[in-house]
């Protein structure tokens, strides 16, 4: 596919230049992202009584029409971008995903896959009249080893609610997000969502052994997978790990779960400066090394958020930055003996100037609540901007900081927390309403800062609406135009989520 007029560069591949091309060819014509809101409709068909008749005959009692459930299918969670869908559609089984993708494909209809529509990104709402194919009915787990720890279970299934089983047999997930209670596995993994436990168990790309995946055209390609080790040719379940449901839609997943741990402690600590947090997480790392599972941080503008509009106290002196750091093992002994000397070490070496441990399920919860509800309490503080960067560990704050300086007092609040163990920023800036001229001002500043620094513009939320224009500044030319030959590959109508992932010169 070649570039719009105007945007090719001359030495590069024929797509619109990224960030590191454009510093390359310094004194070309220099290409703006546009803005974030959606291109023009597509020339998709739009549904017809026919096409009802179709859908109640597959799915009878599951297309649903009524506008008030609708309605909280076209809204995302931000109340940040809503679609038009008139048609909601309720699959049970991969076999019915497959005959309405079929259908679809064939009527060239676009439809847009919802998991459980807890993305930031507007990644799972319709842009237009897209037709909603939920997958919360897929619920259902199919089978556990309790050997091995692999789980086979449906798309639909949510987060939490797999958790719950996974205890009772003495196992965990490998992932855990604030989301829990209502994100599904499909869209957790469609998505690549990272979450608070990446430190211990890795990536989804790494835990997850097998996809089953229905294809644009409905041909269902079946990667469900319960082996640890194939390496008969092309991983291709990589290629949906991460993909936003523009290039299929996932329908079965098998997952390598760890053991439950017997023993966990979480330990609340406070840091004058994030110089001191850096130098507490190299201190963590070497002293508690195999049983430490997060090390998360917020700083002293979260906590006053999470005090002002949620009502939780600081359970320490007050801190320019706070630190949750997990631990899980197998001996209770051994574990708090190795949390002690680290934070009398932490605390000799002035690198930790107040804190507080918790081994009971209460006071863990409680103390966790602090860095899971951040999100909850920026929701209350006014109209969100929120980015999720990946940037080298030591630069993680200096954006915070940077931002700070160059908004001044036009942005009501400017806040940072995240996963320091990953190098990941979650950067929220909050207005009393939604406000163009700040946007203006955030963006691309926040895009360009990174840039500059080799950082990822999207480290766990995906691209979705309202990233996907922005993508040139983490990825090469050739990368994105070679993302846009698979979606042609696997989608060349391009009925799967539109206006999503990819830019607008790909769509």
């Amino acid at each position: 596919m070649t570039a719009k007029p105007g945007r090719r560069c001359a030495s590069c591949a024929p797509v619109s230049c990224g960030v590191r091309c454009r510093e390359l060819h310094a004194g070309e014509e220099r290409p703006t992202p546009s803005p974030t809101a959606a291109p023009e409709r597509r020339p998709f068909s739009r549904v017809t009584p026919e096409d009802m008749a179709f859908f109640s005959k597959i799915i009878p009692g599951r297309t649903i029409t009524d506008p008030d459930i609708l309605e909280a299918s076209n809204m995302d969670w931000l109340k940040s971008v809503r679609g038009f869908s008139e048609v909601l559609l309720r699959p049970q089984t991969t076999e019915e995903v497959s005959q309405i993708l079929g259908y679809c494909n064939s009527r060239n209809l676009a439809v847009s896959p919802q998991g459980g529509n807890t993305g930031l990104v507007g990644g799972s709402v319709p842009v237009y009249d897209e037709i909603i194919l939920s997958t919360a009915l897929m619920n259902n787990i199919l089978n556990f080893d309790s050997v091995s720890g692999i789980l086979s279970c449906q798309a639909g299934c949510v987060l939490e609610s797999l958790s719950l089983y996974l205890e009772d047999k003495d196992y965990i997930m490998p992932l855990d997000l604030g989301a829990k209670g209502s994100c599904h596995i499909g869209g957790n993994v469609a998505t690549n969502a990272g979450g608070l436990r990446l430190l211990r168990y890795g990536s989804l790309r790494g835990t997850v052994l097998g996809l089953e995946v229905v294809l644009a055209d409905g041909r269902v390609l079946d990667c469900l997978a319960t082996l640890r080790k194939d390496n008969t040719g092309y991983d291709l379940k990589q290629l949906f790990i991460g993909s936003e449901g523009t290039l299929g839609v996932i329908t079965a997943v098998t997952i390598l779960c760890p053991r439950k741990p017997k023993a966990v402690n979480v330990a609340f600590l406070g840091c004058e400066s994030f110089e001191q947090l850096l130098q507490t997480f190299q201190l963590c790392r070497g002293m508690l090394g195999e049983i430490l599972s997060a090390f998360e941080f917020l700083d002293r503008e979260c906590m006053r958020l999470l005090n002002t509009h949620l009502k939780l106290a600081n359970p320490i002196t007050d801190c320019p930055f706070y630190i949750v750091i997990e631990t899980s093992g197998s001996n209770p002994t051994h574990d708090e003996e190795k949390l002690h000397q680290f934070l009398e070490e932490a605390m000799t070496s002035s690198q930790v100037i107040d804190g507080t441990v918790a081994t009971e399920e209460a006071k863990i919860k409680a103390l966790w609540s602090l860095r899971e509800r951040v999100t909850e309490a920026l929701t209350h503080d006014g109209f969100t901007y929120k980015y999720d960067i990946s940037l080298p560990v030591e630069r993680i704050y200096q954006l915070v900081t940077d931002m700070r300086e160059h908004l001044g007092d036009r942005a009501k609040s400017v806040v940072g927390y995240g996963h320091v163990g990953d190098g990941n920023l979650h950067l929220n800036i909050t207005s009393p309403t939604k406000d163009p001229n700040l946007l203006a001002s955030i963006e691309p500043f926040v895009y360009e800062w990174t840039a500059r620094f080799q950082g990822s513009i999207s480290a766990e939320h995906g691209l979705g609406l309202k990233k996907r224009n922005y993508i040139y500044y983490s990825k090469a030319s050739l990368a994105v135009a070679l993302m846009g030959n698979i979606k042609i590959m696997l989608d060349p109508k391009g009925i799967l989520n539109p206006y999503k992932t990819l830019p607008d010169d790909l769509q």
